[in-house]
């Protein structure tokens, strides 16, 4: 039994929605176009993109240099937000963002920015591939070792850290199916990693050493055998509860609510059918009913922030962006422990704040002058402006309602000459950030 698929109409809110969940929002009239396509014209474009090229003007700093991600503080996470804004793969580059949260990786443990950009191309690499060759690649990835002690796992001093997470955080859920005995022995089968360390550069030349390695019989998930770490990945990607696992993690980025139990069998069938690749479980995802028909979703900041600046059509200008996404919960490249994210905590009255800011930020150089700027004294001809700066997003009866009253009452205090003549722009500029700091904007 497949997995439902969506079959109500497909038009602009749908197609924007999709958008936002599997990329980083619309650019102006992409909606639009992908609307035409229909839902599997649609999904397939996104699921299938062709090569990429950045779009736009390309990113700098505060003094109008390029960035420099490997050096400058902040500028490794400016490179990567370029390119959720500039992509022509917004998928692709959303996948990478979900393998960054799911394997989560800090600086704060790593060090050289060149590590973790290392990983990210990694990550985008493997983006919709096979996902046992993806937990493979992120075992031996320099960024990995280092974050959780590869390196110092030795058959002579086993460190269990790398086996317990790729356990319990990345394929098969706390508790579900090993003991603390596969623990050790998983730390066992994944010894033998090393690295050299330069004074110019820190850690470098990462490799396996046989020496370090403990070749000895161990016995995992019940199956003996002088289990190296390969093997170790295999075991766990090939364990009877890394489906449900796998399916439930992967869903929880694109839909809020649960899945079926009907659709998670589904999915784990074709999980599994399609020898583990993700390609097709993502796809079927995007065309479930749920997508559509169920309740909001809350933007990632960095979600949030990149979709902002895709629909004024801005780039990387600033280095602002760095401290303001800090301050709203998500720093690119510093997940706050292995866990990732908690998307439970996205909005909130600690990081709201932040969110009102980098609306204002990243709408602030659009900004209207009233001096020189002429606009209709007309409250919902101003409203009809501001969300057509905005690329006119799908808004609820109440959002319009309440820009448009904001509006009348603003318009209606305008009582003398200057007043009339000014505040026509300047209240445009106010729905333009009200909109921007909206609920529906807030939420897809």
């Amino acid at each position: 039994m497949a997995a439902p698929v969506y079959r109500g109409h497909f038009g602009k809110p749908q197609a924007e929605r999709l958008l936002w969940r599997a990329g980083f929002g619309p650019r102006p009239g992409e909606a639009e176009r992908l609307a035409r396509m229909g839902l599997h014209g649609a999904v397939h474009h996104l699921t299938h993109p062709g090569r990429e090229r950045l779009k736009g003007p390309k990113p700098h700093d505060d003094n109008g240099r390029p960035l420099a991600p490997n050096d400058a503080w902040g500028h490794d996470q400016l490179w990567w937000l370029d390119r959720m804004v500039r992509t022509r793969r917004p998928l692709t580059e959303r996948m990478t963002l979900v393998w960054h949260d799911w394997f989560a990786t800090s600086r704060e443990g790593v060090g050289p920015a060149r590590l973790m950009l290392r990983q990210n191309r990694l990550f985008r690499t493997h983006a919709l591939g096979s996902f046992a060759t993806l937990l493979r690649e992120v075992t031996c990835d320099p960024a990995m070792l280092m974050w959780l002690n590869g390196t110092d796992n030795t058959k002579d001093s086993p460190n269990e850290n790398y086996a317990r997470e790729m356990m319990e955080l990345f394929t098969l859920g706390a508790d579900r199916g090993y003991n603390e005995h596969d623990v050790r022995e998983q730390a066992r089968a994944l010894t033998g990693w090393d690295n050299d360390w330069s004074d110019n550069l820190g850690p470098v030349n990462f490799h396996f050493d046989k020496k370090r390695h403990d070749p000895g019989v161990k016995r995992i998930f019940g199956k003996r055998g002088h289990f190296d770490w390969k093997d170790s990945c295999r075991l766990c990607v090939h364990h009877r509860k890394h489906p449900s696992f796998f399916v439930d993690k992967l869903w929880s980025y694109f839909i809020p609510t649960r899945p079926p139990a009907g659709t998670r069998h589904a999915l784990e069938r074709l999980y599994v059918h399609h020898d583990y690749d993700v390609k097709p479980v993502v796809e079927a995802i995007l065309r479930h009913p749920a997508l559509y028909n169920g309740p909001r979703m809350v933007k990632s900041p960095v979600v949030y922030l990149a979709g902002l600046l895709r629909s004024t059509r801005r780039g990387i200008d600033t280095e602002s962006w760095t401290w303001l996404l800090s301050l709203a919960g998500q720093q690119l490249f510093y997940p706050p422990n292995v866990a990732g994210w908690d998307d439970t905590r996205w909005l909130d009255t600690a990081t709201f704040r932040a969110r009102w800011m980098i609306a204002s930020y990243a709408i602030r150089p659009h900004a209207l002058d009233s001096g020189k700027v002429k606009r209709p004294r007309n409250a919902t001809k101003l409203v009809n402006h501001a969300e057509g700066f905005l690329g006119h997003p799908a808004l609820t009866a109440r959002t319009h309602g309440d820009l448009k009253r904001f509006a009348n009452r603003a318009l209606h205090d305008a009582n003398s000459d200057w007043k009339k003549k000014q505040y026509p722009a300047l209240v445009e500029n106010a729905l333009r950030q009200l909109l921007a700091a909206s609920p529906d904007l807030q939420t897809s």
